[in-house]
């Protein structure tokens, strides 16, 4: 008897051994790489778009291009109006798409890459581009973009601070900028102007303090532009 449940024990213990304890959980499926950013072609950066197509005195029909990216299931192109920063947007799965604008006006536009089951996206670089305007032969700069102090920027105390900006023009006749600063958006004053090669201006400030600063951009032939409004603040 003894050496029959010696045997037993060791069948059980066999059978524990070769799967009794073993995981019926299936394999994670792989997830979905996510996209990358497409590159843009037309309209090209920093230029004069004229060949769109004119449905109407004041508007046009343009067919923005871009290169496929990887991972990529549908592209969400953006097109905003730097006089208005009104937006229009529409989505695709090809590597185009057209948007009715106003011509004689800048834009800024930019693809945004998205893939299925992914909630990460890639955006493309921003381009600018002027929509041809009737019986336009100088356009007016393009509105300045802040690259220092960066939108929304924390800063540690300090008594100054150098503002620094970017200018394009389609004409390539800028002459000069002129900055204004306050501590209110409705408050600005004029603090300095520079030339059309300085895109810097230093400016003093106060500690514990909210700034808003705009710069206006004109041309040889008179137009200008006026950037949107930037804050930051000093700690």
């Amino acid at each position: 008897m003894k050496i029959v449940k010696g045997i037993t024990g060791s069948l059980f213990f066999l059978l524990l051994a070769c799967g009794g304890g073993g995981s019926d959980d299936p394999e994670p499926e792989p997830q979905p790489d996510p996209p990358s950013a497409a590159t843009l072609i037309f309209p090209g950066n920093n230029t004069e778009c004229t060949e769109g197509e004119i449905i109407s005195p004041t508007q046009s029909r343009i067919t923005f291009q871009w290169n496929l990216s990887q991972n990529t299931d549908s592209y969400e192109l953006i097109v905003r109006n730097l006089n208005t920063n009104s937006e229009l947007s529409t989505t695709t799965n090809t590597n185009e798409a057209t948007l009715s604008v106003n011509r004689g006006t800048p834009y800024q536009w930019q693809v945004v890459s998205r893939a299925n089951g992914v909630s990460e996206t890639a955006a493309s670089p921003t381009w600018r581009f002027y929509n041809e305007g009737p019986g336009v032969e100088n356009y007016a700069p393009f509105p300045a973009q802040a690259i220092a102090p960066a939108r929304g920027a924390h800063l540690e105390t300090a008594s100054e601070v150098t503002l620094e900006w970017s200018g394009s023009d389609v004409d390539g006749d800028i002459e000069g900028y002129e900055v204004f600063l306050g501590t209110g958006p409705g408050a600005l004053e004029s603090v300095g102007t520079t030339g059309a090669g300085e895109t810097t201006l230093t400016v003093p400030v106060a500690a514990a303090t909210t700034y808003y600063w705009r710069v206006t951009t004109s041309d040889s032939v008179g137009n200008s532009s006026e950037s949107e409004l930037f804050e930051f603040l000093v700690q």
